[in-house]
């Protein structure tokens, strides 16, 4: 079994989608939009996971504290600027091995976000 996509639902369609552009490095490879369905499917390639984003007027809040979406940056110090610098709230480097460091972000939509 493969899997396909994680769905987000939100109220901030237009912002969960270039968060998951300019901070995740996801393109978009499928758009219902001019089927007059506000769904995107964004991944790194097409056969890649897809985060689907579905807008939703009444999802105010997507994020549940016990799940996360985790991505590998290349350059995780950096990856970590470039979210401070955007006005996101990251949270502290948390370094649990020697080799492991990782920290959290919030999307727009209030989904936890890892980048490792």
């Amino acid at each position: 079994m493969k899997m396909l996509h994680v769905t987000i639902q939100t109220d901030k369609f237009e912002e969960e989608i270039r968060f998951y552009e300019e901070q995740a490095g996801l393109r978009i490879q499928e758009d219902l939009r001019p089927m007059g369905r506000p769904i995107v499917f964004l991944a790194e390639e097409s056969e890649g996971v897809k985060v689907e984003i579905i807008q939703n007027p009444e999802a105010k809040d997507a994020g549940n504290q016990n799940l996360s979406i985790g991505f590998g940056a290349e350059d995780l110090d950096r990856k970590y600027g470039q979210l401070k610098e955007a006005g996101y709230a990251v949270s502290p480097m948390q370094s649990p091995g020697p080799a492991v460091r990782f920290f959290f972000v919030k999307d727009p939509a209030g989904v936890t976000v890892q980048f490792m």
